[in-house]
C-alpha cells in the first residue's frame, strides 16, 4: 500500500481494525467491521465516513461566476452564499467530465468539491478554460474531509460544537464551525440517503476530530465506516457514482441527472447543444432500477438483454442490505425503460430473469 495515495487518517484507519483496498490508486478502507453492518448503522444510527480522497478546488476573482456558468451544467448563478449546488461538467459531446459540489463561500469565491479520481483531470480541464480575472487553485492536500451520516449525526455532532447545526439547512453550510477547539466548513449534503454532515478541516486536524466523534458517538453506537457501505447506501438512494452512472460517454440526461441540467440558462455552457437536444427529445438510453426475478446479483459490467438483443448493461448491483433484494441500476435502450418490463441480466453465461422497477431502491422515512 506504500505506493498508494494516502489521506491524512491512513494511520489511523488500524486503531479501528480498517481493511483497506486500492481503491482509484488510494489507499483506503473497504470496511472497519462488515460492510453490512456499517450499512445499518447508518440507516439506523450514524456512521462516520473517512473521504479525505476528494478533490477540492477553489475557483475565485471577478469573473468566477461567469466561468462556472460557463463550465458547469446547472445555473450557478443561483447559488447564494452559505448555499451548495449539485452540478456536472460536460465535453462538447454531452459525456461527463464530473459531477461535483459547488459552494459559494461569497461573491468571487467558490469551492469545487470533486470526485478522487478525477482531481487532476478536473483542474487540468478548468485551467484549459480559464477565463480572464479568474483564479482556479487544487487545494486538495491541504484538505481532509470527514461525513457523519444517519438519524443520530446531528445529535452526536452538536456535542462537539457551539455551532448550531440545526441552522444549516440541506445544502446549506456554514465557515469556521469550531469542533472541539478545531476550525471546520460544515456542510449539509449527503451521500448516503440519510441526514448527516460533510467536515472540511485541515488536514492536521482530521485525525483529532475523528476520534472525538467515534468518542461522542459511541454509546450511541456510531461506527467506523468503509467505501463499502458506503457504496450500498449511495445505491439504495439512487446517488451516481462516476465511473459506473456517469462517464465520458454516459451523458447527465442518460444517468437521470437532469435536474441538475439549466439548458436555458443565460450563459452557454460546454455541452450544452447536445444536452438540450436530449432534455427536448429524450436520449436513447435511459438509467433504470432493476430487481432481479430469477436468483443471481447484476454486478457492475453485466449485460442486459431483451431476448437475444442486447439492450444495455448493468452500471452497479448488489444485494440491498436494506431491502434483502437483488437489484442493479441499468442502462438501457429506452424502449425497454417502462416500469415492469421483464428483461434479462447475464450472470456467468446464463441469462436470468428481471424486472424493471422504480427507483430509488431507499428512502429516508420522514420525521
Amino acid at each position: 500500500m506504500s505506493e498508494l495515495k494516502q489521506t491524512p487518517l491512513y494511520d489511523v484507519y488500524k486503531e479501528y481494525g480498517g481493511k483497506t483496498i486500492d481503491f482509484g490508486g488510494w489507499a483506503l478502507p473497504v470496511q472497519f467491521s462488515s460492510i453490512k453492518e456499517e450499512h445499518e448503522a447508518v440507516r439506523s444510527r450514524a456512521g462516520l465516513f473517512d473521504v479525505s480522497h476528494m478533490g477540492e478546488i477553489e475557483v475565485k476573482g471577478e469573473g468566477a461566476l461567469d466561468f462556472l456558468q460557463k463550465m458547469m451544467t446547472n445555473d450557478v448563478s443561483k447559488v447564494k452564499d452559505g448555499g451548495a449546488q449539485y452540478t456536472a461538467m460536460c465535453y462538447e459531446n454531452g459525456g461527463t467530465v464530473d459531477d461535483l459540489l459547488v459552494y459559494k463561500i461569497k461573491d468571487h469565491d467558490y469551492l469545487l468539491v470533486v470526485n478522487a479520481a478525477n482531481i487532476d483531470k478536473d483542474f487540468q480541464w478548468l485551467k484549459e478554460h480559464q477565463g480572464d480575472n479568474v483564479e482556479v487553485n487544487n487545494i486538495s492536500e491541504k484538505m481532509a474531509q470527514l461525513a457523519l451520516q444517519g438519524p443520530l449525526a446531528e445529535e452526536v455532532l452538536q456535542t462537539l460544537t457551539k455551532t448550531s447545526l440545526g441552522d444549516i439547512g440541506f445544502f446549506k453550510f456554514q465557515i469556521e464551525v469550531e469542533i472541539d477547539g478545531k476550525e471546520a466548513l460544515v456542510s449539509r449534503t449527503g451521500y448516503t440517503g440519510e441526514d448527516g454532515f460533510e467536515i472540511y478541516c485541515d488536514a492536521q486536524d482530521a485525525a483529532h476530530i475523528w476520534k472525538v466523534i467515534l468518542d461522542a458517538g459511541g454509546d450511541q453506537g456510531v461506527l467506523p465506516c468503509g467505501l463499502g457501505a458506503r457504496d450500498t447506501l449511495r445505491f439504495e438512494a439512487n446517488l451516481a457514482l462516476y465511473g459506473q452512472e456517469l462517464s465520458q460517454s454516459i451523458t447527465p440526461i442518460e444517468a437521470g441527472i437532469g435536474f441538475a441540467v439549466k439548458v436555458n440558462k443565460e450563459v452557454p455552457f460546454i455541452g450544452q447543444e447536445v444536452l438540450k437536444q436530449q432534455k427536448e427529445e429524450g436520449a436513447s438510453r435511459k438509467l433504470v432500477g432493476i430487481e432481479m426475478i430469477d436468483r443471481g446479483i447484476p454486478r457492475h459490467g453485466y449485460k442486459v438483454f431483451s431476448g437475444e438483443e442486447e439492450i444495455g448493461e448493468v452500471t452497479t448491483g448488489t444485494q440491498s442490505p436494506t431491502l434483502k433484494k437483488n437489484v442493479g441500476l441499468a442502462l438501457l435502450n429506452k424502449d425497454f425503460t417502462e416500469l415492469g418490463t421483464e428483461v434479462m441480466v447475464e450472470i456467468r453465461g446464463k441469462k436470468l430473469k428481471a424486472a424493471v422497477v422504480a427507483t430509488p431502491f431507499y428512502k429516508r422515512p420522514k420525521k
